[in-house]
């Protein structure tokens, strides 16, 4: 079937909506999430008002959009590293991940502190929708590294009795429909994974970390050999550790 091409208007209505969301990130980073606005962006454009709510008809929509837009290319990144590492890799694959979303997150400075910094004023997220469902997609790559060694990890982690009314109800759902075997407490063990490959880069993003570090890369990395550790995962034989 043959693709077609789009067309002179689609193309320009598609690089005018690629600079409203440059300039909406490049105004949050110079002042804050609250600096995200549509008649600010207009007047940068050169547009109205009225014309720029054509493409978003409220600041919400934009965010929005730009949600989904950040979360897909920190998901794409992410599952491209995990694939790219056998699955016989568990230690690989975790080293891969944590480094893609580093390397992610430095190339990245605004689109990081858009989903991981402090919230839009006022900004309600909608039920579902392209942003939660890219979200999810981030997500369930870090969830899915801890099923995989759950059977090693849970031999070693503390013990908690967690149970699912541990977590908020809707993402409770979300995890049990897409991991049914893996248990609150594997849950659990995955938010406190993602908190520690998130740690050293939000410092190193904000720029906190490289005043003392010289290597923030090396840093990084022990952390996530460490949390390899912490999983019971051992690399393959004839794989360098």
């Amino acid at each position: 079937m043959e693709v077609r091409a789009p067309s002179r208007r689609e193309r320009l209505r598609a690089e005018a909506s690629a600079e409203i969301k440059a300039i909406a990130l490049r105004l949050m980073t110079e002042g804050g999430p609250a600096a995200i606005s549509l008649r600010a962006i207009a007047r940068e454009m050169g547009m109205t008002a009225g014309a720029l709510y054509g493409y978003y008809a409220t600041r919400d929509d934009l965010v929005n959009a730009l949600i989904a837009e950040v979360y897909s290319s920190l998901a794409d990144a992410e599952e491209a590293a995990r694939d790219a590492v056998p699955e016989e890799d568990p230690v690989g694959r975790v080293l891969a991940v944590g480094e893609a979303f580093r390397a992610w997150a430095i190339g990245h400075p605004e689109e990081f502190q858009l989903i991981y910094g402090d919230p839009v004023p006022g900004y309600q997220a909608p039920e579902g929708g392209a942003a939660a469902d890219a979200e999810h997609r981030a997500c369930a790559v870090l969830t899915g590294l801890v099923a995989a060694a759950w059977p090693q990890a849970q031999r070693l982690v503390p013990h908690a009795d967690y149970e699912w009314s541990d977590f908020e109800p809707g993402f409770a759902a979300l995890i049990r429909e897409s991991f049914p075997d893996l248990p609150p407490a594997a849950v659990a063990l995955a938010m406190r994974v993602w908190g520690r490959m998130h740690g050293l880069v939000a410092l190193e993003v904000y720029g906190h970390l490289r005043p003392q570090v010289r290597d923030p890369a090396k840093l990084y990395r022990a952390e996530l050999l460490d949390l390899t550790v912490t999983l019971g995962l051992t690399p393959p034989a004839g794989r360098p550790k």
